[in-house]
Order: C-alpha cells, then structure tokens, then sequence
C-alpha cells in the first residue's frame, strides 16, 4: 500500500494510550497492516505499532528473519498482533540494548521480562496465544508499549547507557527498532 512517516519521540501522539480494535478483517484495518508492513520494512525495522504511524489502535507487527541490522537476533516469526496482553512469566529482568524507528539514531540498555505470555488476535480475529523468551519476548513487549504511551527511554534505568548509535558502536551499521 503505503511507506507512512514515522513519528519520532516528542511528538505527543506517541505518549497517548491506543484505543481497542472492535472490528476485525475490515477494509481500513486491512490497509493499516498493510502500510505498517510496507513502512517496517522499509525501515528494516523489527517491529512496528500503529501509534508510531498516527494511528491510535492497538496494533503492533514484528517479525525478524536475516536482518543485517540484527545479526545475532533469533527469528521471531512474522506477526499481526491486535489488543494484545501480556503477562510476564518470571520476575526475571534482562538488559539489553534497543533502538526505535521513533527514536533514530539511538540506543539504550533496556530491562525487559525474560519470559512472557502474549495473547490477542490476528487482523482476522483469529485468537493468538504463544509463550516466548529472548529476543521474541523483547521485541513484543517493546511494540506493545508503543500502545501504552511508553517509548524505550523511559525503561531505561541507567543513562550512561544511553547515546547516539554512531558513538555507542563507532563500527558497526546504524541501528534502530
């Protein structure tokens, strides 16, 4: 369909709570996938979330297969995830660094739950359930306070672990989402 533009942190859109899908395999949700599909990729993002692209719904798409961008990353399989929920599994907390297509150019180390849970629906209403660790756990819960109003910076607990990607890894390829 559509690249959109991404909004970036410090537009109040992003800080807004996304409203509930009530109505599944529509024509507009349908496109909105299609755009937020269009839009991740072009980005080589891992993830994407309504929100990031003006639209106050609650949906998020992630999936990572070969991405230079992520090259230690498992794959995550490619998903449509609408009013998820979830429920983490452990109290255990894993740092690791994140990027955001809303906040280009940086990186921070991010405490996430190792383990979780995630429930919610497909763009046709077809229920989801999966239990996830590592990465897959990471980048959900990531998207999923895209839906909340949370960008990355405000999990980030130490900010000496927090910087512009070219300085933090001078060798490397520029990183977001």
């Amino acid at each position: 369909m559509a690249i959109k533009p991404v909004l970036r942190m410090g537009d109040p859109r992003l800080l807004e709570v996304a409203r509930t899908v009530k109505e599944f395999s529509t024509p507009e949700l349908n496109a909105l996938i299609r755009d937020m599909h269009d839009t991740m990729e072009a980005q080589e993002g891992a993830g994407l979330a309504a929100p990031q692209i003006g639209v106050d719904l609650q949906v998020v798409i992630f999936g990572v297969k070969r991405n230079p961008r992520y090259p230690d990353a498992e794959e995550v399989p490619y998903t449509v995830l609408v009013n998820p929920e979830l429920q983490p599994l452990t109290q255990e907390m894993e740092q690791d660094w994140e990027g955001c297509l809303s906040v280009p150019g940086m990186r921070g180390m991010v405490p996430r739950f190792a383990r979780l849970r995630y429930q919610g629906s497909d763009q046709y209403g077809r229920f989801i359930d999966r239990t996830v660790g590592g990465f897959h756990a990471r980048v959900v819960q990531h998207e999923c306070d895209h839906l909340q109003g949370i960008l990355y910076p405000m999990r980030i607990t130490d900010f000496r672990t927090f910087g512009f990607t070219d300085v933090l890894f001078p060798d490397q390829a520029p990183m977001d989402e």
